[in-house]
């Protein structure tokens, strides 16, 4: 599969195609400040998985069948929180 990423994770790209994903921005697909639907349509008719924070986009392509991933704030938080919590264990039990 191939992924389509949205306006604030093109900075991502090189990892992503690192990892070994095929990767479009939506600035490299001409979408630079395009409406979610715009978007979404284009991820489906590339048959692309959308990569958004972007939470109305995330439930347009629900509504339209288009594969996607919502990075939420709050899974950002549990993923920064377990890796704070692997690296300074004693930070958490200390009250710090």
């Amino acid at each position: 599969m191939r992924l389509l990423l949205d306006e604030m994770y093109s900075g991502l790209k090189e990892h992503f195609e690192a990892l070994g994903w095929t990767v479009f921005t939506v600035h490299e697909l001409g979408l630079r400040g395009a409406k979610d639907k715009e978007i979404v349509e284009c991820a489906k008719e590339m048959d692309l998985i959308l990569v958004t924070q972007d939470q109305k986009q995330a439930e347009i392509a629900e509504l339209l069948g288009v594969k996607c991933v919502f990075i939420s704030n709050a899974l950002i938080a549990k993923i920064a929180d377990a890796k704070i919590r692997e690296k300074y264990p004693e930070a958490r039990e200390k009250g710090e």
